[in-house]
Parts: C-alpha cells; structure tokens; sequence
C-alpha cells in the first residue's frame, strides 16, 4: 500500500515552507518516526518524520521548491 507524506500543519498563520533537504532518496528503507525531511520557513526549520515504515517510492517535491500545508511530499510503499 502506498502511504502518502504530506506537509504538516506548521503554524497558525504558516501556509507553506520550502523543501530544504532530503535526507533519504527514492530506493531508501524508512522507519516509521524516522527523520526523512528538512523543510523552512521565515521563522523555523523543521525535521519531518516519515508516517509508516516502508521504502521511499517516490519524491514528489525535490530540495528547493516550495509546498503549501497538506501537500504530498513523497510516497512510501509499504508491504
């Protein structure tokens, strides 16, 4: 099953944050809770952690772009 990373919920008044860095690739096993992401605002850098333990599918937002809140980021497969 494929579970969907999305951009959290930042701030009350935050709508977006640009990708500043993924710290797996496409390919790479990921755990639950494990820290995959890197994203920044005006006012804060942030470590997102994957929602299920599976394998990277894919990248949907590459480093540098910007998302807004609820975006899907990546996909995980999951077996």
């Amino acid at each position: 099953m494929d579970i969907p990373l999305l951009m959290p919920q930042l701030g009350n008044e935050t709508t977006e944050a640009e990708l500043t860095e993924w710290l797996k690739s496409e390919g790479d096993a990921v755990t639950e809770g494990e820290q995959i992401l890197v994203v920044t605002t005006t006012k804060l850098s942030m470590e997102i952690e994957a929602p299920a333990t599976g394998v990277l599918k894919q990248i949907v937002v590459p480093e540098g772009d910007l998302a807004e809140i609820g975006t899907t980021l990546a996909i995980i497969a999951t077996e």
